[in-house]
Parts: structure tokens; C-alpha cells; sequence
């Protein structure tokens, strides 16, 4: 069976549902965006939501997208940098208790949080505190890391690191592994325009952005910025929300709707859609089913609270891509 290694930001998710988006502005946190925060704001932060309540949950973009695939029995691997504290043991518990290979770093700061503010309408604002998860470096990796893998996904919150990504990116390359990436955030984007584009072109076959990622890596609308990303990779990926997919190879066009959904935080969902997307190429299915795979699991996650799902809601999961690998 194909592996997937992962490689991200090592984070703990507080996940806390405010009532309006007053306190967005108070912190001055874009709605939908991801901001880095420091350590003191982002205790000053939790501190001011600490009586509303609250759940914690391992996160981190690539982090999920690796949970959501040894969820679905894929072999896999994470690379990440956490701190010997509370948070750290609540990731790495969450990893190992999965089965997922976990490469795991000491660092000097803290565990790195992402508060993540859940707005009435189910957007999610991120306010993230690297800590040790920012001094994951370059000599940390090794090429044995990625022998016995066969995709590499990484999240675009990395490659503010600039001589990290390209160090790993070059070593799954060596391996032959096939690297896939999730843009993360359109201000990301915008922030490593250039250094994104050098990376694309050169090193990645698969790109999953949605409408604002898209946008700001192309300028340009869905469609056409589709059919720009697809001439720069394998398989371009945009998502659409709740229209659902758009997905484009050289040869071929796929157009596929979201699920019913009934959301109440949009968390994860990105990040899930990934891995049914990369559970799908791992089976090689074809494209149109690699699609409805991304769009079950993250129709299924916008309807709980944070990027994990409980273990009947797996059951119900599994059924549904049965279904869509004997179509």
C-alpha cells in the first residue's frame, strides 16, 4: 500500500466559537485569515476567551490532513518540532495513537497554539503562535526520513522557511516521492509569491488552494486560475466552498459538488478534502473520485466543532468511500 509523509507546523488547536466578530477586531485578526501572533498575545488572547468554552484539539494543517489519512488506514509518517510540555504530549499522543510514524522534534519554545476563532457564520480566523514549531530547520531532516514513502504533503504555512522547504522538497524529490501541497492561506500567499511560484513550477505535482489562495496566487478567477496552476503542476486543485471542486490535469477536467452539509466550523475542511484526495491517488482512483473522496470528508467535518472526527462519524465515512470506489 502507498505511504503519505507529512511535514507542518506541529500546533495545538484552541477552538472557540465567539458570538459576533467584535473580538476580531480588538485583536486586529482579519476575518479568514491566519496571523502570527507572539506568545504574549496570543496568552493575552486566550486569556480574554477563557470563559467561553473551549475545545483542544491537535492541529496544524498537514497534521490533519495526515490524522484524516491514518483515519482512513493509510500508512503514514509527520515531521514536525514541538516543546516537552502539556501541549506537546497532547500532540504527540494524538500522532502516535493513530499509528502515524512520528518524527518528532525537541524545540526551545513552547508548543506552538492556533487559537482559532469560529465566527457565527462558520468562517474561522486563526491567530497562531509558532513556538517551537518555527525552529523545525533544515539539518533537522534527513533523506531517510522520506525512503519508503510515496507522497510528501506539505502545508503552505511552511514556506515562510524558505531554505526548509527547499531542503525537504529537493530530499522527497531524491526519494521519488510525488510532493503535494495545500496553499494554506491566501496572505501567506500574497507574503512568498515569488518564492510559491519557483516551488510550484519546480518541484510540485499536486496544488490544492481554494478561491482566495487561488486568487492570490494568480489574480486571477477560479476557472482561469485553475487552468494557470494546472499549467504549472500535475493535478491543480481549486476549491469552491460549497459549490464544491475544480480539478485539472493536463488531459483532463473534473467538476465535482460538495455533499449536503449542515456546517458549524469550517476548520479542517481544507485539510480533510486533502486527504481524501491523496487517499484517492493512493488507490489510484480516478480523478472524479479522488474529488467526491476530498469533498465527503470535508463535508463530514465542517459539521462538528474543530478538525477531528469521533469514531462513529469514521464508521459512517468508511462506508461512504466504499461506495465511491465500487462506482
Amino acid at each position: 500500500m502507498k505511504k503519505v509523509l507529512g511535514m507542518g507546523n506541529a500546533l495545538v488547536d484552541i477552538l472557540v466559537r465567539i458570538s459576533d466578530d467584535k473580538m476580531l477586531a480588538k485583536f486586529d485578526l482579519p476575518k479568514g485569515s491566519m496571523q502570527l501572533v507572539d506568545k504574549e498575545k496570543s496568552q493575552q488572547l486566550i486569556r480574554e476567551l477563557h470563559h467561553l468554552n473551549y475545545d483542544v484539539a491537535s492541529g496544524g494543517s498537514a497534521a490533519n490532513t495526515i490524522n484524516g489519512l491514518a483515519n482512513l488506514d493509510i500508512p503514514c509518517g509527520y515531521i514536525g518540532k514541538i516543546h516537552d510540555d502539556n501541549f506537546g504530549k497532547i500532540f504527540t499522543k494524538d500522532m502516535t495513537q493513530k499509528g502515524i510514524e512520528a518524527i518528532l522534534f525537541n524545540g526551545g519554545q513552547d508548543t506552538g497554539i492556533a487559537t482559532t476563532l469560529i465566527s457565527q457564520d462558520s468562517q474561522r480566523t486563526f491567530a497562531t503562535y509558532l513556538g517551537a514549531a518555527v525552529e523545525l530547520a533544515p539539518e533537522d531532516l534527513k533523506e531517510s526520513y522520506f525512503k519508503g514513502y510515496d507522497f510528501f504533503h506539505i502545508e503552505g504555512y511552511l514556506v515562510q522557511n524558505h531554505e526548509l522547504i527547499e531542503t525537504a522538497v529537493k530530499l522527497a524529490k531524491k526519494c521519488g516521492l510525488k510532493i503535494s501541497i495545500d496553499m494554506a492561506s491566501y496572505n501567506v500567499v500574497e507574503g512568498n509569491l515569488a518564492f510559491l511560484t519557483k516551488l510550484v513550477s519546480e518541484y510540485v505535482d499536486i496544488v490544492f488552494a481554494n478561491e482566495e489562495e487561488s486568487k492570490s496566487f494568480t489574480g486571477k478567477d477560479p476557472e482561469e486560475a485553475l487552468l494557470h496552476i494546472s499549467e504549472m503542476c500535475e493535478i491543480a486543485v481549486v476549491k469552491v466552498g460549497a459549490k464544491g471542486s475544480m480539478v485539472k490535469t493536463q488531459h483532463e477536467r473534473v467538476l465535482c459538488k460538495a455533499i449536503p452539509a449542515n456546517p458549524v466550523d469550517t476548520t479542517g475542511a481544507g485539510d480533510l478534502f486533502a486527504s481524501g484526495f491523496l487517499y484517492g491517488l493512493a488507490h489510484n482512483l480516478s480523478l472524479e473520485q479522488c474529488a467526491r473522496l476530498g469533498s465527503l470528508l470535508a463535508g463530514n467535518v465542517i459539521e462538528v466543532i474543530g478538525p477531528k472526527m469521533d469514531e462513529n462519524r469514521w464508521t459512517q465515512i468508511v462506508s461512504g468511500v466504499n461506495d465511491i470506489i465500487s462506482d
